[in-house]
């Protein structure tokens, strides 16, 4: 089968034939139809061969798929042949992952079955960047009525975690770059700041709108701990800041002191979460911005714009 792989340390991923991936017991291979990018995957990809832990090789990127069953492995099994299913990869092992033509997964990994009105298309972008919105919303503990500002709105997570938490009732501030601006208040955004002429545009217009600051702060981007603390600046005292790339313990004691409670968020997926996360976009409560559609041998160079940022909604790819 075709798969994009990282073969050895310190190589970058690239397009391989790979033997197709055998269901064990408890396991189903799907045919991929889709798969979807997310931060995470160059950044296992780069990982390799630069930490203690051994990866298993070849490690085939990527972790969120849609697709159909095709196989099923030994045991009872709670899908069947012709399935259309959405899932993420969780434990891949050499061979095994979602930038490819086949991925085998375990039955009790969060996989569920697509809903009739929900394409293979739309169904693809939801098990990390829709899970994470999820979860970043109830880690945050916002409220209805709370100002919530995300760094990185225009992404992925950002433009899921901008509708959900305007469907509850909180006054979405997102922070983007360029004309990634235009569509953020369709999806529920009341105010977007265009951070692109610099990140000193930000503090103004955040404070403009909120001049105690905003309640929540949830930054995407920020992996360095003093831009990070820029952000959590513009957050009120007794507030939140949630970062994705660890810069919140990386900070250390802050400035700031104690006024801010800082967390670093981490992802659980679950099967629930990406069972509602479905049923809200085929019921079209949620939508799904697809940025790029791309063969998978564009996945390479797709993974080095992602790295270099500014992505606007999902990229998928199809094998």
């Amino acid at each position: 089968m075709r798969a994009v792989a990282v073969s050895a340390p310190h190589r970058a991923p690239v397009l391989a034939e790979l033997p197709k991936p055998v269901p064990g017991q408890g396991e189903l291979r799907v045919r991929v139809e889709y798969a979807a990018l997310n931060p995470g995957d160059w950044q296992a990809a780069d990982a390799v061969g630069n930490g203690p832990e051994t990866v298993p090789l070849p490690l085939v990127v990527g972790v969120d798929f849609a697709g159909r069953v095709d196989m099923i492995g030994p045991g009872d099994n709670r899908f069947r042949v012709g399935d259309r299913i959405v899932g993420r990869v969780c434990e891949p092992g050499p061979g095994r992952g979602a930038y490819a033509e086949y991925v085998a997964v375990h039955e009790d990994s969060p996989v569920t079955l697509v809903p009739r009105r929900l394409s293979l298309r739309s169904a693809a972008a939801l098990p990390t960047a829709g899970t994470a919105a999820a979860q970043l919303l109830d880690a945050s503990g916002a409220r209805n009525g709370d100002s919530l500002l995300i760094i990185g709105a225009a992404g992925g997570v950002g433009t899921f975690l901008t509708q959900l938490a305007a469907a509850r009732g909180m006054r979405v501030v997102a922070a983007v770059r360029g004309n990634a601006r235009l569509g953020m208040t369709a999806l529920g955004a009341a105010l977007t700041v265009d951070t692109s002429a610099g990140p000193e545009t930000l503090g103004p217009a955040v404070r403009g709108a909120h001049p105690d600051g905003v309640d929540v702060l949830v930054d995407l981007v920020a992996a360095d701990p003093t831009e990070f603390g820029v952000h959590v600046s513009l957050v009120r005292d007794g507030g939140t800041a949630l970062s994705t790339r660890g810069a919140a313990s990386a900070a250390g004691p802050a400035a700031e002191g104690p006024r801010v409670v800082r967390t670093d968020f981490r992802l659980a997926p679950g099967r629930d979460s990406l069972e509602r996360l479905a049923a809200a976009v085929a019921d079209g409560a949620l939508r799904v911005l697809v940025d790029a559609e791309l063969p998978l041998e564009k996945a390479p160079d797709a993974l080095d714009r992602n790295r270099a940022g500014g992505a606007r909604g999902k990229t998928l790819f199809a094998p």
